[in-house]
This record gives C-alpha cells, structure tokens and sequence, in this order.
C-alpha cells in the first residue's frame, strides 16, 4: 500500500467516525421551522396587542431623536459608513459597577445601560433618551441547542427629568428594562409597523444608539494541533447605527469599542466622548448618591 493509500484510508476511517459520531447526537426537542409556527401563532390576537400595548404606553411621547450634535451636517438619507473607538474601563470602576448593581438589587447591564444613558443625554441636551439594546432571545430551554437566528432589539426608555441622584436614575433604569425584557417577543420590525413612529430617512426609527454588554466571556476555543489568536476586523467597517457602545467583561477589566458613523462624527469626537463615559463611570461608582448634573464628564487635567 502506498503512502497516499494510507492516507486516503485513514481519511475515510475519520469521516465514517465523524457521521457515527453525529449519527449518535441526540435528536433535538424542536427545529427552527416549529419556532417559526410557533412564533407566527402567539403573535395574533389578544397576546400580541397586550405586548403592543405595553410598548404603546411606555414609548408614548418619547422624542423622535436624539439630537446628539455632529461635526458634519446629516446627509438627507441614513448612511451606514463606520469606523471603530476602543474604550478600555479600569478594573476597579468595573469591579465597582458590579458592586453597586449588586447593592441595588439590579444587574451590571442596568448600571451600564444607566451611565450610557446619561451620557447621552448630557451631549444631546434631553432629558429623555431611547437606548436600544439586543437580546439573545432564547428564553425556552428547548432553543438553547438550536441553530437559528433568535435575537430582537428592545428600546431601553431613560427619563432623567427631575435632578435624580444616579441610585434614583438606576432604579428607574431597572423598571424599564425589566419591563422591555418582558414584552422582548414583539420583532422589532412589528413594532415599528404597529406603533407607526414619524418616519425620517436620515434616521432609524425609535432610537438611534445602540448598547452592547457581553458579561458571559467566551470560552477560550482549542483545536489540537491548532494555536488561534483573535484578530480585530480591519477594513470598511460598517456603522449600523449613528452610536453603538459595545462591553465585553474580560480578565482586565471591561474593554470594548464605540462603533460610529463616520458621515457624522470626527475620530476626536468619538475619542473624547470615550474618556468622558470613563470619568463619569468613576464619578458615579464613588458617589452614586450624587446629582446626575453634579457628576463630572471631565477630568482634573
């Protein structure tokens, strides 16, 4: 036997093995098509006008737009040209925000989703800021080991009216996004066609930021006789949205980056606005009782 032969052999014998393997898999409780009737069934009727009408009153009156200023005039329809900010938080505010959303009986997300959400608004100058977020979607057992595309966009409504200290703000944040979580079955795109917001081309509809929190790390992916890094994309990158603040929990502390729409924003813009999400961070971790107007975007220097 050549040494091809072998080759070829030892091959097959891998292949046989690997559909044995597969054959042997248990078979899964449901498949995508079953989600697909199931989801097209529970949203009709009195079910979906209940989650409707949840969105209906808790987006009532909410603005339109976040007027975030821009260094560029908006062009007349929505572009999706982007670049990328890395933010880096300390270990400490990180360790903090945890602790503090511990305290108040509230989680991480919400802490962030808060912070963010006043950022925004000092920028903007508004009082009442509309935050979407994703959501994995998966909330039956039987859909956790299911190949198929699950994730829905919530809206994440923060009033800041009133002077509230960040612990007051937080709690507020902690309604709303309970809230959103609850009614998270409506598509995003089946609100936008039921709630009937004024449509601007230069915008997306409900909200225009967007917050990513990874709190779950990744497992550390291992191949045998493989050694794997993990690259950042390079190149065009596309902005979904006018702002989309990605967190990921790592070993260091929280890192993550700023997704931007270049149309709109300069790279020093984007950057600053960085440190000051950092300095706010700090601020409030060390004094969460104090006015949201009070706690500083700027540092010392």
């Amino acid at each position: 036997m050549t040494i091809r032969e072998a080759n070829n052999k030892l091959g097959a014998a891998q292949v046989a093995a690997g559909f044995a393997a597969l054959a042997a898999l248990p078979a899964l409780p449901v498949q995508y098509a079953d989600y697909a009737v199931w989801q097209r069934e529970w949203l009709s009727g009195e079910r979906l006008a209940e989650q409707v009408r949840y969105w209906r009153e808790e987006l009532k009156g909410a603005p339109q737009a976040l007027a975030l200023p821009t260094d560029r005039l908006r062009p007349a329809v929505q572009t999706y040209r982007g670049s990328t900010e890395r933010v880096r938080l300390k270990r400490e505010v990180w360790r903090g925000v945890k602790e503090l959303a511990l305290k108040e009986g509230a989680t991480p997300f919400m802490v962030l989703m808060g912070a963010y959400q006043v950022l925004l608004s000092k920028y903007a100058g508004q009082e009442d800021v509309s935050v979407g977020t994703p959501i994995a979607g998966r909330r039956r057992e039987e859909l956790e080991g299911l190949v198929g595309f699950f994730v829905n966009t919530l809206v994440v409504r923060g009033r800041l009216e009133g002077e509230p200290t960040f612990r007051e703000h937080l709690s507020r944040v902690r309604e709303a996004a309970l809230g959103a979580f609850a009614h998270q079955d409506v598509p995003f795109e089946k609100l936008v066609e039921e709630l009937q917001p004024t449509r601007d081309l230069s915008r997306s509809p409900l909200f225009q930021v967007l917050l990513v929190v990874q709190n779950a790390p990744l497992p550390e992916l291992t191949l045998p006789g493989l050694a794997l890094r993990l690259f950042e994309a390079e190149g065009n990158i596309t902005a979904k949205f006018e702002l989309s603040l990605s967190l990921t929990d790592t070993a260091q502390g929280l890192a993550g980056s700023f997704e931007y729409n270049t149309d709109l924003f300069e790279p020093t813009t984007i950057a600053r606005m960085a440190g000051h999400l950092g300095v706010f961070l700090e601020g409030m971790v060390a004094n969460p009782e104090q006015r949201l107007s009070l706690l500083p975007l700027l540092s010392d220097a």
